[in-house]
């Protein structure tokens, strides 16, 4: 099917990225929020984005207009109802998408594609509660969303071929690429990268090196853009664990148990880059090694 509409859920630092990526393609989007705050907060940020690709020359003033012309807002969940295309990018917790599929159900369009930016959820099991799971699947952005290539699409065990047909092709107009990924815990980018996270946690936790020796290590040694601490402070320690539970819990398997210093930094709230501390501290000019 053709896709012009597109509704967003949750305004975070997702949802605000693949709202600039979709209106920059010349999708018409409707981005959604309970806080008024953040849909404000979101939009300002989609501006400064747009405006470094100005400053850039990768875009001209006008096209920065053009796009956020494009970009509306709501704090009534029901809107999106008849869009052609939902993608939930709300918190990483398997009820609170629940409540968004089920308030969303009587109101969406036959048309409508509903999907999930969740980075670890089932994606069957997200499906089954709604009441078209043949057009219900996995679309899994990666952070942040304008610069990163790859998307992953993940089918249920019930989505048709159109359905995922479809949502191809809107990853092409997006100029990103594909990758196609079988519903099992995590699918294939987190299946690799969150237990890498979480062994380096260990490497902390059992005293083998320190935060800058370890992050040092993984980017002058393995040649990673970021150290693998630095990196989950980036996408946030409580993603991180809740990923690792999801892989823990969905293949038993006791290699994919969270480290308990992990486990700590979330009950601290130390969060990573969006609380200020975590396995850096962020408030100063500079980030500082927590241990």
């Amino acid at each position: 099917m053709d896709i012009r509409t597109v509704g967003i859920v949750g305004a975070g630092q997702m949802g605000n990225g693949i709202a600039h990526v979709f209106a920059m393609a010349g999708y018409d989007v409707t981005l959604n929020d309970i806080s008024e705050d953040s849909l404000t907060k979101s939009i300002a940020i989609i501006d400064k984005n747009l405006e470094r690709q100005v400053s850039r020359g990768k875009i001209s003033a006008e096209d920065k207009a053009v796009t956020l012309g494009r970009i509306s807002t709501t704090l009534t969940l029901t809107d999106l109802g008849p869009m052609d295309l939902i993608i939930e990018a709300a918190t990483e917790r398997e009820d609170v998408k629940n409540k968004i599929f089920e308030a969303l159900g009587p109101h969406l369009g036959p048309q409508t594609i509903l999907t999930s930016n969740t980075s670890s959820i089932s994606i069957t099991r997200l499906a089954s509660r709604t009441d078209r799971p043949e057009r219900f699947m996995g679309f899994h952005f990666m952070n942040p969303v304008p610069v990163m290539q790859l998307v992953e699409l993940i089918r249920g065990i019930a989505t048709d071929k159109p359905t995922y047909d479809t949502l191809l092709a809107v990853v092409g107009r997006l100029g990103k690429t594909a990758a196609s990924a079988e519903d099992f815990p995590a699918f294939i980018v987190n299946r690799i990268l969150v237990p890498m996270i979480n062994e380096a946690v260990y490497t902390l936790y059992e005293g083998v090196g320190n935060v800058l020796s370890i992050d040092q290590s993984m980017k002058l040694g393995a040649n990673h853009p970021m150290g693998p601490l630095e990196l989950a402070d980036f996408i946030g320690l409580d993603t991180c664990l809740a990923i690792m539970n999801v892989l823990y819990d969905g293949l038993a398997d006791p290699k994919y148990r969270p480290c308990p210093l992990l486990t700590k930094y979330v009950e601290a709230g130390w969060l990573g880059r969006k609380s200020g501390r975590g396995f850096y501290d962020y408030r100063g000019e500079v980030p500082v090694p927590t241990r």
